[in-house]
């Protein structure tokens, strides 16, 4: 049963890292991998002394960060407060709201934003000069102070709930003797909340952040593009350009594939490293890690 898995995984993610060997070479289409021209590191150099390379790694390291920092404790909070609810029909509409955004695609999420920020009727613009916030429509997606703002809470409202469904299944795995001693101690919800749910859930969370931080150069890709009208939004570039976006405009549309290459390899890197040292640092604390 686990065979066909395993030949998707080989198939899929370890037969591609012959294309690695690209972002060594001036790779050329006719000559194939094993023919092309060998540079060594000179792709990389390329990138690293780039003018676009402070940019892009700052928009890629604050987007990440905003993420890490909004929605990793997002789906823990809402988790937390759907355990409290007693009424099982609420529970579950809750539930299924909240995680339905998830299973639509960017492409729609997109729309569906793109077009309540619209400066022609779009809701918000009209909610907004309703209540006096402001007398004229603003082009949220054209003003790149927005930007990083709109990016992080689409992608918080189209995962927490999913997020969510995992710490609830870590939640309902907890001893309720536990609960129910603690209750006879004189335990109210906030303390068997803070000493008994959380530290239950500890270990799940753990693991979740230390692959967090492992993809921490992972700003994000496929929502970033929609949101900028597959990149054509110059005016959010300067705020919106990854790591993921730049290789696809620079390197793919660009046809610069040994330089797409170096840059997706340098990405790859820098993750295994972090991803390394923060399983040794969780490991050290004592806490839950990978290995």
């Amino acid at each position: 049963m686990v065979l066909p898995g395993v030949l998707l995984v080989l198939l899929f993610s370890y037969v591609p890292m012959w294309g690695v060997l690209i972002g060594f070479q001036d790779y050329d289409l006719f000559k194939g991998i094993f023919h092309s021209d060998w540079v060594g590191l000179k792709h990389f150099n390329m990138f690293i002394h780039s003018p676009d390379f402070f940019r892009v790694m700052r928009n890629t390291l604050a987007i990440s960060l905003l993420k890490l920092f909004f929605g990793f404790p997002a789906p823990i909070v809402l988790a937390l407060i759907l355990n409290e609810v007693k009424h099982l029909g609420f529970k579950r509409f809750v539930q299924t709201v909240s995680y339905l955004p998830h299973f639509m695609s960017w492409v729609i999420v997109s729309s569906f934003v793109i077009s309540m920020l619209s400066i022609d009727n779009g809701s918000i613009n009209i909610l907004l000069q309703r209540l006096g916030f402001i007398d004229e429509p603003i082009n949220w997606l054209s003003r790149s102070e927005y930007f990083w703002g709109i990016l992080v809470s689409t992608g918080v409202w189209k995962d927490v709930g999913f997020g969510a469904i995992i710490y609830l299944a870590a939640i309902a795995g907890i001893d309720p003797h536990l609960y129910e001693a603690s209750a006879m101690d004189g335990a109210g919800r906030v303390r068997q909340i803070m000493h008994i749910t959380i530290p239950g859930i500890t270990p799940v969370i753990m693991i979740f952040l230390i692959l967090n931080i492992g993809g921490i150069l992972y700003a994000g890709f496929d929502d970033i593009l929609n949101l900028t009208n597959n990149g054509a939004n110059t005016l959010l570039r300067p705020v919106s350009d990854v790591l993921d976006t730049y290789v696809y405009r620079v390197g793919i549309l660009g046809q610069r594939y040994s330089y797409a290459t170096a840059v997706g390899l340098f990405k790859s890197l820098i993750s295994v490293i972090l991803l390394v040292l923060a399983n040794v640092l969780a490991r050290r604390m004592g806490r839950a890690s990978l290995w």
